[in-house]
């Protein structure tokens, strides 16, 4: 008997490699099969004549075949099933790809329903690659009505995926509906069971409108739930209010080596204001690339250390740990300030005792304080430090903070709930009960430059306060973008190789590490080689992508830095990178392919100096829609603005990417759905104002303590 538990590999008709494949898509049980929701739907409501067909339009034929065969194509190297199908009204040629033993399934005579798009002109229409299946066999699932569309890969097909849901969708009765009832019932959503069964088989627009907003409101839901519990967590908890050094503050901000701008200092001084506070802060900071988020960060740092206490920025990269290390070490120079760095291969202090002392590039700075011949732990770090620098290895490693009152993160997206909490609890461990610290929660800042614009913001991190820094430094220069006609490459690679011999560097990004078997998508890897041995042999090129060890990547991106590497070829994990102020061209490959807000970020890895910067754009197709986009991002240099315009050229998944940790991973809600988002905030507040334990609804606790893990004070 079928169960929700049942594995994949036990359904009927899937094999041990079918499993496989199965599961690299995330699926593993058929709960999991169920809740694999389709992204569209064909419509092949309306069945179509032969006679009446159309070229280009999308079409559900029946007929019967008059004649099927295979040929091998001489060229390609492929077969190539032909087949002639009538229906009285008139005949239409049929053609499938590299499927010969379609000519053994069907043969002529047999009457099957066709759906696919019409090709070819008037008087010689042609139906390449059609789903297709025997006709009066029973219900139809491919080919007639409204059929679902999954986002699959892995050899995995369409056909397969609706059969295997068809032989299961019975199962779906098991599921259990952990909404409350009552919230159901205010929002006029239909059952789960009911939505489940219409999202995957709709009868018509309304079933997958019905069954769409119940699923959506289920992933709200749950976010808002979390939301909600989160921000009633911070209100019940006490913090350590952080007294204002004003004149330090002042002293600080003008020895700076260029102004504030006054965004900056208006999200500086709602920090400020936060930390003074006995509750603790938990602030969201956006700003662009480049806005200068970590200056007004380190403001909040030097407060916390001027009263005393301890503060920790966590960054998703070694490199960005080192960088900014050594660029705090220098700001805080004057200041009997010790800053701390926690990677997994580095662990440093530093604490300037020689005045005339001149922080060196990229220096690997150890312990004043231990040694230099010392070697320094984690611990030690922490123990010594005002403020600690540092990666995951601060969640990672056994370390305990000594009296932690702010914790900062650098690129929330790529972090997400769990680590944030476990930074925070990092800093209640050693908390005693002698300790005057043991009831306090750290103040909590996170800063992302992805540009959410405010309403998303809010839906999406409903616990968090928001600042937007909306202005770049008045010295920046605006950074010259151009859309490359493919004829005007070589001119692109002649500049290049201008900058370079006036001491530029070079990023080039790529959409793919390896060669795509969907012609001219450019990789990474044939990029590095074409520029390493046909273009700019006389240069030193590095190549830098996801499938690198850490330990390499490391090495490429510090060469970089060092400027022994003229030319970076990278795929998007860049995006997030370190500052190189003498990288002045950012050459973006298959452009198209990116969100405008994803490409902004690109194009925020260059300019970070004095040096005029540019950003060139090849494309892979010049289509309408693709020069309008690409042409946005010319003339607009406003992240938020080209978030906005993205969500309405490509729409969410696309534009802020659905596998950056952090944002939520929404099956089938997305960030358009902000009216949605709205209620599901209303229920949540609903429910946890009647009952914060959730004693009531044990199914909706169970699910958010198992998938948000969430604890919930009892």
């Amino acid at each position: 008997m079928i169960t929700l538990d049942t594995d994949v590999s036990e359904i009927s008709r899937v094999g041990k490699t079918t499993a496989g494949r199965l599961n690299r898509l995330g699926i593993a049980s058929v709960r999991d099969l169920l809740l694999f929701f389709p992204f569209r739907y064909e419509d092949f409501r309306v069945q179509k004549k032969i006679a009446d067909l159309k070229p280009g339009e999308q079409a559900n034929i029946v007929g019967a075949i008059d004649f099927i065969q295979n040929r091998r194509s001489s060229r390609k190297r492929m077969y190539i099933t032909e087949a002639l199908v009538s229906d009285g009204s008139d005949t239409i040629k049929i053609v499938w790809f590299n499927q010969p033993f379609l000519a053994k399934n069907l043969k002529t005579g047999d009457r099957v329903s066709l759906a696919g798009k019409i090709d070819g002109e008037s008087g010689s229409l042609v139906m390449p690659s059609p789903q297709y299946e025997k006709s009066g066999t029973g219900a139809s699932l491919h080919t007639q009505g409204l059929v679902p569309m999954y986002h699959l890969t892995s050899n995995i097909t369409q056909k397969q995926i609706r059969f295997l849901i068809a032989q299961t969708i019975g199962a779906a009765g098991s599921l259990k509906d952990w909404l409350p009832p009552a919230a159901a019932k205010r929002q006029k959503l239909i059952p789960l069971l009911s939505a489940v069964k219409k999202i995957h088989f709709p009868k018509n627009h309304k079933d997958i409108e019905l069954a769409r907003q119940r699923l959506a409101f289920n992933e709200l839901f749950l976010l808002q739930i979390q939301s909600v519990l989160a921000k009633l967590d911070r209100q019940s908890s006490q913090a350590e209010p952080i007294e204002f050094k004003e004149k330090a503050t002042k002293d600080f901000v003008g020895s700076l080596p260029f102004s504030l701008t006054a965004a900056q200092k208006k999200a500086a001084w709602q920090i400020i204001k936060d930390i003074g506070q006995n509750q603790p802060m938990s602030r969201l900071l956006e700003g662009d690339v480049g806005s200068g988020k970590t200056i007004v960060a380190l403001i909040a740092m030097l407060n916390t250390a001027l009263n005393g206490y301890q503060s920790v920025l966590m960054v998703p990269t070694e490199i960005l740990a080192r960088q900014h290390f050594n660029s705090i070490s220098k700001l805080l120079q004057n200041y009997k300030i010790k800053i701390g760095l926690v990677t997994h291969s580095e662990k440093s202090i530093y604490k300037l005792q020689i005045t005339n002392y001149k922080l060196q590039k990229n220096s690997k700075i150890q312990s004043r304080v231990l040694g230099t011949n010392t070697k320094i732990t984690a611990q030690e770090v922490i123990n010594q430090s005002d403020i600690v620098i540092g990666t995951h290895a601060l969640i990672q490693e056994n370390i305990e903070f000594k009296n932690l009152v702010l914790a900062i993160i650098d690129e929330q997206h790529r972090f997400g709930v769990e680590q944030r909490k476990a930074l925070i609890e990092k800093s209640r461990k050693n908390q005693l009960p002698e300790n005057p610290l043991s009831a306090i929660s750290p103040h909590f800042l996170s800063m992302t430059a992805t540009p959410i614009p405010r309403s998303l913001a809010l839906a999406l991190y409903g616990d968090l306060d928001l600042s937007i820094i909306n202005e770049l430094p008045k010295n920046r220069r605006p950074i010259i973008t151009k859309v490359v006609p493919e004829a005007d490459r070589q001119m692109a690679y002649d500049f290049i190789r201008n900058q370079i011999k006036s001491g530029r560097q070079v990023f080039v990004i790529c959409p793919l590490i390896d060669l795509s078997d969907k012609l001219g998508v450019k990789s990474v890897k044939e990029e590095f080689a074409k520029l390493d041995a046909v273009v700019f042999p006389e240069l030193k090129i590095g190549l830098l992508h996801g499938r690198l060890k850490a330990k390499e990547k490391e090495a490429v991106m510090q060469n970089f830095l060092d400027n022994e590497i003229k030319i970076l070829v990278s795929t998007s994990v860049v995006e997030v990178g370190v500052d190189v102020p003498n990288a002045t061209i950012m050459m973006i490959e298959g452009a198209e392919r990116f969100g405008l807000a994803q490409l902004h970020q690109f194009r925020g890895r260059v300019g970070r100096a004095e040096y005029q910067s540019y950003c060139f754009l090849f494309a892979e197709t010049a289509s309408e829609k693709t020069m309008r986009r690409l042409e946005a991002l010319v003339n607009c240099h406003d992240g938020f603005a080209l978030a906005r315009m993205d969500l309405k050229f490509r729409g969410p998944g696309e534009v802020f990417g659905t596998a950056q940790k952090g944002f939520p991973e929404l099956k089938i809600a997305t960030l358009f759905d902000y009216g949605l988002m709205l209620r599901a905030r209303q229920e949540a507040e609903n429910i946890i104002r009647e009952d914060r334990s959730l004693t009531e609804w044990p199914e909706l606790k169970k699910r958010i303590i198992t998938l948000n893990n969430l604890t919930h004070q009892e």
